[in-house]
């Protein structure tokens, strides 16, 4: 059978480099469906088009051919993923990721390459909407603070100068915009395991999720 593991959670809760390793370890294909909004915000806010111009949003995502290597988002033969993470596109991917036929275009793209692959997905959406019928399925959390310590240490990483303040605050807006949006708020699916990160390491996590998919993969 396709293996199918869902990771939802708010933003910074380590859902990405968790799912990473994951996909590494049981060689399965790795999908970040958030740097696949963020492309989505990027183009737009790159070419002056806002929330309103539904259209134009929905020409420029049809225009969007995008792969994963490895880590990193293609689009249209080029990597964008280093411009994915400012502090531009993290004010405004939420509004964006909110606008239903965007949803809808992305959501299909990714249901297609479920179909066809062994896939680790992490997202808001993946074990209520966009995998709903995955096998695994894991919620992925941690206080404010802690995610605006690791979002704050990545961006340094890459060179952005912003204040722990800023980036927490930029978290505390995130989180209530991702879970009041009308079209497919974050929740946490009924049937998803909560793992809350914020006093463990990445292996502890990592190694929580093998146990449960290896477990379940060979009882089956």
């Amino acid at each position: 059978m396709r293996i199918s593991i869902a990771i939802d959670g708010p933003a910074g809760a380590g859902k990405s480099t968790i799912a990473k390793i994951v996909a590494d370890k049981l060689n399965i294909m790795y999908i970040n469906t958030g740097l696949m909004y963020r492309a989505v915000t990027y183009k737009a806010l790159k070419n002056h088009i806002s929330t309103s111009q539904i259209e134009d949003l929905c020409a420029l995502i049809d225009n969007m051919n995008m792969h994963f290597d490895r880590e990193d988002l293609i689009v249209n033969d080029e990597n964008l993923t280093k411009y994915l993470t400012s502090s531009e596109v993290n004010q405004n991917v939420s509004f964006y990721a909110s606008i239903k036929e965007i949803r809808e275009r992305l959501v299909n793209s990714q249901r297609n390459i479920a179909k066809n692959y062994d896939i680790i997905m992490d997202g808001r959406d993946i074990g209520t909407v966009v995998l709903k019928n995955a096998a695994f399925k894991f919620f992925i959390t941690a206080t404010p603070e802690e995610r605006a310590k690791r979002r704050l240490k990545e961006m340094e990483s890459k060179g952005v100068s912003i204040s722990f303040e800023k980036v927490l605050e930029n978290i505390i807006s995130r989180d209530f915009e991702d879970s009041h949006r009308a079209v497919d708020p974050l929740i946490k699916a009924e049937d998803a395991l909560e793992i809350d990160t914020t006093d463990k390491s990445i292996e502890d996590i990592v190694n929580i999720i093998l146990a449960k998919v290896r477990h379940d993969i060979n009882e089956s």
